[in-house]
């Protein structure tokens, strides 16, 4: 008899009711959740407790998977995610973006004995904040193709609500959100060294003149607080049993060269104003550095794979891994700050020996017409051809028939080629991985430039050091070529195109501060200033403001795609 049945189990109902007041409050909790999922949906604001929920499909998600029931009821699962949100600012993340300031003021009471309304914010709350915490962790919280910070938490790599839901199943909170953490050792290092400049944060550190420069043997006042600054920064041991702390000479004379270094100085123990101003540098601006590399590294996949070539445009270095082992590191040339090297990952997937080198039009108009409108001779003594026209119908032009001086860049119908040689603008070799900004690796005939400290000089593209010894490593492997082979064809002065065994990838990154293999904290300048954008939009909070006062963020703009494909 279903009428009976109904009866009975609404009978039931109300005895549970009136004898367990919590089942009450927890329907009319899960009542609340609804509603404001449905507010969510519909595309509204949604606020619990003052704070805009911010993971808006993420959240719906997550709780239509579990049957929009609260998810929260554990007081110890509770208070694992507020720690995990508290550890976020060793990440350089802000807790305050994960709700750390409503939830850290929690009433001590269990959930069930508050107002329904109140449950259901609080649960909302608590998952928001999981997986946005999450989300930033696992991909960094701004976008790297917009600059942007993000606030959807539907990242690409998880499932962040599937993510939620193992880690309240398992009970582990704490281990769920460290294990979306980068697990590049790189990164760890950096977190570490970023704890240990903190402890920095509020020690005297006054401007140092940067004038006059002071070399060993001489003496000058401001030495005393030059030692206790590379003391308190690690580069000097400490100031010992000096008889003159003004002089310059024993342990600072050995200090002074490792501080330049790690900075991208020059090593030569002289103190003038460059070297006086990265002493000058405060702690909260390391930091800050330190803040921005990392959330580089949070944009990068889990795995860089096994084999990979590694390019720190701001270190002006080139490193190839394999299985963890460094099998080659070289200096680079990169691009100039007009002309930026563009950050991305990419595949190498073939090599050019003796290559030709077809002068980007851009370049034919704004550098190499002024030197051949000065320099008849230009064009012969660099080896380059000149055509009428593009592609398979183009016409070889004699030089010497064109009135370089009435052309402009409306008026140029020409296409320059650079032939095989030692003055090929690509050197003997180019590492191709065709990409949208038409940058690649190549050698140069520019030797004498990697030489020096700062080493922006190309048009974009990458130059390298050694490009042999790189072809041989992306090369090993395929029997059919070795070092000496590589030679022999360098040698032939002709074009060869050489195919990968297996594409390798490359990454084109952006670090002005990482930890080296022996533990140095590295700083570099900003050569394109990138970071101060950068940080801006890690310190904004989701309605578009800031968290905390930052340097004001410089212009810059996005490199844009090359319009074409020989930029060296």
């Amino acid at each position: 008899m279903p009428g009976l049945k109904t009866v009975a189990s609404t009978l039931a109902l109300v005895l549970i009711v009136a004898v367990c007041p919590w089942f009450s409050s927890s329907a009319k909790a899960n009542e609340s959740l609804v509603a404001r999922i449905e507010a969510l949906d519909a595309g509204f604001t949604v606020e619990a407790l003052g704070n805009r929920l911010l993971a808006r499909q993420a959240l719906s998600n997550f709780y239509a998977a579990n049957g929009y029931e609260r998810a929260w009821r554990s007081a110890d699962q509770r208070h694992q995610l507020l720690e995990a949100i508290e550890s976020a600012s060793r990440d350089g993340l802000d807790p305050r973006d994960y709700h750390a300031d409503v939830l850290a003021e929690l009433p001590n009471r269990p959930m069930q004995d508050l107002p329904a309304d109140l449950q259901a914010d609080l649960d909302l709350l608590f998952s928001d904040a999981f997986l946005m915490l999450g989300s930033h962790l696992l991909e960094g919280k701004v976008s790297p193709h917009t600059i942007h910070a993000e606030w959807t938490a539907n990242r690409r790599q998880r499932n962040m609500g599937q993510v939620l839901t193992a880690a309240l199943v398992n009970g582990d909170i704490g281990a769920a959100v460290d294990a979306l953490r980068p697990t590049h050792s790189d990164y760890h290092r950096l977190v570490q060294a970023r704890q240990t400049m903190t402890g920095l944060l509020g020690q005297p550190w006054l401007p140092i003149p940067t004038r006059p420069t002071i070399r060993p043997g001489d003496r000058d006042h401001r030495l005393i607080e030059i030692r206790r600054r590379l003391t308190a920064l690690g580069d000097l041991s400490g100031p010992g049993n000096l008889t003159d702390p003004s002089l310059y000479s024993g342990d600072l004379e050995t200090a002074l060269p490792l501080f330049q270094a790690r900075h991208g100085l020059e090593p030569d123990g002289i103190i003038g104003p460059a070297t006086l101003t990265a002493i000058n540098l405060l702690p909260i601006e390391r930091v800050h550095q330190i803040d921005a590399s990392l959330e580089r590294w949070r944009w990068l996949p889990e795995s860089l794979g096994e084999r990979f070539v590694l390019v720190n445009i701001a270190g002006y270095e080139l490193k190839m891994m394999d299985r963890g082992v460094e099998l080659l590191r070289q200096r680079v040339i990169v691009g100039q700050p007009f002309r930026q090297t563009p950050v991305f990952s990419d595949r190498i997937r073939y090599l050019v020996v003796n290559p030709t080198w077809t002068v980007p039009r851009r370049l034919m108009i704004e550098d190499q017409l002024p030197q051949i409108i000065r320099d008849p001779d230009y064009l012969q003594r660099l080896n380059m051809k000149v055509y009428r026209g593009w592609g398979a119908d183009r016409q070889l032009v004699d030089p010497a028939a064109i009135n370089w001086g009435t052309l402009s860049p409306d008026n140029f119908p020409y296409q320059l080629v650079q032939d095989p040689g030692p003055n090929n603008a690509l050197g003997q070799i180019k590492f191709m991985f065709p990409n949208q900004y038409d940058v690649y690796l190549h050698d140069t005939p520019s030797q004498d430039l990697f030489g020096r400290v700062d080493r922006s000089f190309s048009s974009g593209c990458i130059r390298v050091e050694q490009p042999l010894a790189l072809a041989e490593q992306l090369l090993l492997g395929d029997p059919n070529w070795n070092r000496a082979r590589i030679h022999d064809m360098v040698g032939s002065n002709q074009p060869k195109t050489i195919l990968l065994p297996e594409p390798v990838p490359v990454y084109i990154q952006y670090w002005t501060a990482w930890v080296d293999d022996r533990g140095q904290l590295q700083f570099r300048n900003d050569i394109y200033n990138r970071d101060s954008r950068l940080l801006a939009r890690l310190r904004e909070d989701a309605s578009g403001g800031s968290h905390r006062l930052t340097p004001a963020a410089v212009s810059y703009q996005e490199p844009q795609a090359k319009d074409n494909k020989e930029q060296p």
